[in-house]
């Protein structure tokens, strides 16, 4: 499309920046608990976040392939993105400072967030240049009840199944039979296996509002604005029987996370692209180069991690000596380095689109 929908960049780098914001506070010992992802069932602020980048992804799908004839050199674009993206998060996972670079293999993690992010836009992609919306809607219930029916009906070695954090969840077991040590937790990992197929349809509820974004509908914002509060009611009373659970992605949190997506995308393309108010730029910037932004941040925080000074690390030095002050509580302390690193993501955005290099994964 010619005509880019400026809402949608703006929300893509907002949602980058919270990304790095909630990754990277001074001491993980001292955060405020919109900025921490809930203990289990429930959710915070936080929890949005990934959800929020996954409802995006399929809304970008739309933009790029609405319009494209569909052939080999179509398909080959999907599978050489959705390759560097796990190959980006497996580096994550298996890099360290210490030569050889690369972690002991016991130690290596293989799920995480851009593994599930390149899994999750190659399903999406592929769905949406093979099928109509109404098949996608077909689909997308089809995978929220199918995992509802999996973690609440399966049984589990011989026990009755849970959704507690425990050996008889099917989610947890499972990605313990298949990854092994290669897990986030001994038990269980927040993008496992099993969870990644109703993350999924994140991305397919991103994919629906991108074509009426893409369309001739008139009140688009109004439109988007019933959508999400019908998802919020729905996820909400789904939570009573299936509880909204990050670390499960259950179908739930789905359809709560997707109704806080199309609410703020209501709001911003109200004020953007009906309105014209202009505001946001530095968004636009960030969600230009969104991937390396996030990667590079993901990256540089865990060399920081590692570099000893002291009897600390870098990042403990830099906080313990810059950002904490007997004037201020350590929860402030943290979260302004977090925005001072924030800060400095948006700098190099700038910069980058300033001299119009697009880094592209």
């Amino acid at each position: 499309m010619k005509d880019r929908i400026l809402s949608v960049d703006i929300f893509r780098g907002a949602t980058i920046i919270l990304m790095v914001l909630v990754n990277t506070p001074g001491t993980w010992s001292n955060v405020y608990a919109p900025f921490l992802h809930a203990p289990w069932h429930g959710y915070t602020p936080t929890d949005l976040v990934f959800p929020f980048f996954l409802f995006i992804v399929g809304t970008s799908i739309v933009f790029a392939y609405q319009n494209k004839t569909v052939d080999a050199a179509v398909y080959k674009k999907i599978i050489i993105r959705t390759l560097k993206l796990i190959g980006l998060g497996l580096f994550l996972g298996a890099f360290t400072i210490s030569i050889p670079f690369i972690k002991d293999w016991a130690d290596i993690r293989f799920p995480g967030v851009l593994q599930r992010i390149g899994v999750v836009f190659f399903f999406a992609a592929i769905l949406f240049i093979n099928f109509k919306w109404r098949t996608l809607i077909a689909i997308t219930v089809t995978l929220l009840v199918g995992y509802w029916l999996l973690m609440t009906l399966v049984p589990v070695n011989g026990m009755e199944s849970t959704l507690d954090r425990a050996p008889n969840n099917l989610a947890n077991w499972l990605d313990v039979q298949v990854f092994g040590r290669h897990n986030y937790k001994a038990d269980y990992d927040p993008e496992g296996l099993l969870s990644t197929i109703p993350s999924i349809t994140s991305s397919l509820l991103g994919i629906f509002t991108g074509l009426i974004l893409t369309s001739k509908q008139e009140k688009k914002a109004t439109l988007l604005t019933g959508i999400g509060g019908s998802l919020l009611i729905i996820g909400h009373l789904w939570d009573i029987i299936f509880p909204i659970n990050k670390a499960l992605w259950t179908s739930s949190f789905v359809l709560v996370t997707a109704g806080w997506a199309n609410l703020v995308l209501a709001l911003i393309y109200y004020l953007t692209d009906v309105k014209k108010i202009e505001f946001g730029n530095i968004f636009r910037y960030i969600g230009a180069n969104a991937i390396i932004v996030y990667f590079l941040s993901s990256f540089i925080a865990k060399v920081m991690g590692q570099i000893e000074v002291g009897d600390t690390s870098l990042h403990g030095w830099l906080f313990q000596r810059i950002y904490v002050h007997d004037f201020m509580s350590m929860e402030m302390s943290s979260l302004l380095y977090a925005l001072s690193v924030v800060s400095f993501y948006c700098f190099l955005a700038y910069f980058l689109y300033q001299r119009k290099i697009f880094i592209k994964v």
